[in-house]
C-alpha cells in the first residue's frame, strides 16, 4: 500500500505505466477500486492509497468499490469469497 501524498507525480505515472499500481483506495473508508473509477477520481489526494494487486488491498482490510467493481462488491456484501 502506497499513500498518494508520499509518492512523486513522476514515480506514480511510471508505476501505473509499468502496471506496478493497478488499484486505488480510500484510506478513510477502506474501499478499493479501479484507477478509472469516477468516485475514486473525486477523492482527496490525502485520502488516496494505491495497491499493486487486489490481494494486497484485501489483506489491508479494504473492500471492493460498489461503483466500478459491482460484481465483486456484490460478492463481498453477500459474504462470498472473491
Amino acid at each position: 500500500m502506497l499513500k498518494h501524498i508520499e509518492i512523486s507525480k513522476i514515480l506514480l505515472k511510471s508505476s501505473i505505466r509499468k502496471k506496478e499500481i493497478i488499484l486505488a483506495g480510500n484510506l478513510n473508508l477502506n474501499i478499493y477500486g479501479l484507477l478509472s473509477c469516477k468516485s475514486g477520481k473525486r477523492m482527496k489526494k490525502e485520502n488516496r492509497v494505491f495497491f499493486e494487486s487486489e490481494k494486497t488491498a484485501i489483506k489491508n482490510g479494504y473492500r471492493p468499490c460498489g461503483h466500478c467493481m459491482k460484481e465483486k462488491y456484490k460478492n463481498w456484501k453477500d459474504g462470498s469469497v472473491f
